[in-house]
């Protein structure tokens, strides 16, 4: 059977390697002169406040990835892809140094040195970024020690679809607008014109890499989905702003859903670009992807407003449009590759709030308030137990030994439930 061609594959490694080459900018040579009397005189507390916050997240995110890129290199099967790939760790040196300066120049945070202005940054990084660099961070390191294929496309979705098509390019559309329709900063307004023209060819690597690993290896598509069930919890947190104080957003003329729905259509395009849409992909889909973009981030926000995904502070609300959410992400959860022949129900019995149960069949779920007629497994628990468990706040094995949670019923169905939940 003859090869269909798409539009990833009429891109090569040395066309991108030659954009790099007429692409090159200096980051040194950047005069922030106006922008730092534009900062000091004419932007408002809250506005200085809020790009201090925004811009130390980029400034904390280059540096982190330039740190993790050598495995990547050492990983790419092939030399043009590691020319590039060298490259891009270059990029994002650059990217690192052109923030550190804003940061040391305009904003005065940190000494001579670009560690003291990390260190004079860091306590503006949320729960959210921290967890998603931290993974960045174990995904670099497995690479090491794992060149797969399917392992390198699993830290190609980490680093080039997650962090740098969801995350910072709908941070830096959110930036590149308020600035250029205010004609504000200019020396920073050129440098991040600089910094997204960089991160398109980024990402335009890592998503004909994807397509490429994917061809070469159908175990790429079972890594790539594990990945993102896994990172994607963490990532909904990391534009959540401080003490969720959305004049933060709203004070640049945006609000957090227009990012939001931004980040979820850049990772769906870019899946699709690659070849692996999602709802191809192995096992339960980590969004919901039969609702549109407005319906998603309402129900992401929802739900790390309400303690459900997220950083804990405090107990979840019990709202029952909140239990409701969360159980709806237990029924979309359930892995149709483990689903057993014949029927099954787990109730959940709260101390706290009204019952729920899941009821199984045929690859099929579905999820409702108060007690089933019959029920395989039972679950005993407060409701924040369980969602500390559901939010991967604290092992299910642990929660149990501790008595937080108990199981009542089949040991068969508790043991399938391992595989049953993703």
């Amino acid at each position: 059977m003859a090869k269909v061609s798409s539009a990833v594959d009429k891109v090569s490694y040395d066309d991108l390697y030659a954009r790099w080459e007429k692409g090159n900018w200096s980051a040194t040579s950047i005069d922030f002169s106006e922008d730092r009397v534009e900062w000091n005189e004419k932007w408002s507390d809250l506005q200085r406040n809020a790009a201090l916050w925004n811009y130390s997240l980029f400034f904390h995110g280059e540096d982190s990835v330039t740190d993790n890129l050598s495995p990547y290199i050492d990983a790419a099967p092939l030399e043009e892809q590691k020319y590039f790939l060298a490259t891009q760790q270059v990029d994002e040196a650059r990217h690192a140094i052109f923030f550190g300066r804003f940061m040391r120049e305009v904003v005065e945070r940190g000494d001579s040195s670009y560690a003291s202005a990390l260190e004079a940054t860091k306590d503006e990084l949320t729960w959210g970024f921290r967890k998603t660099f931290e993974r960045l961070d174990r995904v670099a390191d497995s690479l090491r020690r794992d060149k797969s294929k399917p392992n390198l496309a699993a830290a190609i979705t980490m680093y080039h679809v997650l962090v740098e098509a969801t995350l910072a390019q709908p941070g830096q559309h959110f930036i590149d607008s308020y600035l250029n329709e205010n004609e504000w900063l200019p020396g920073f307004r050129s440098g991040m014109a600089n910094v997204a023209l960089d991160e398109q060819r980024h990402i335009g690597f890592g998503v004909k890499m994807l397509s490429d690993l994917c061809r070469e290896d159908p175990e790429c598509k079972d890594a790539i989905a594990d990945l993102l069930r896994d990172a994607m919890p963490e990532m909904v947190a990391v534009f959540v702003p401080p003490g969720w104080n959305l004049d933060y957003v709203r004070i640049f003329g945006f609000e957090i859903e227009d990012i939001y729905k931004e980040g979820m259509q850049s990772l769906e395009t870019k899946l699709r670009s690659a070849g692996i849409p999602l709802e191809e992909l192995p096992g339960p889909i980590p969004i919901p992807l039969d609702v549109d973009y407005d319906e998603r981030a309402r129900i992401g926000l929802s739900m790390l407003r309400a303690g459900i995904v997220g950083e804990k502070n405090g107990p979840p609300s019990r709202d029952p449009e909140v239990v409701a959410l969360l159980f709806d992400q237990v029924r979309r959860q359930v892995d149709p590759r483990y689903t057993p022949p014949h029927p099954l129900t787990i109730q959940w019995d709260f101390s706290d709030v009204e019952p729920w149960h899941l009821h199984v069949n045929n690859g099929s779920s579905e999820a409702r308030a108060g007690y089933a007629p019959h029920a395989d497994l039972t679950f005993k628990c407060s409701f924040e137990d369980w969602v500390d468990v559901a939010a991967g706040r604290e092992d299910p094995k642990l929660a149990m030994l501790k008595g937080k949670i108990r199981p009542k019923g089949s040991l068969k169905t508790l043991w399938q439930t391992q595989k049953l939940f993703a």
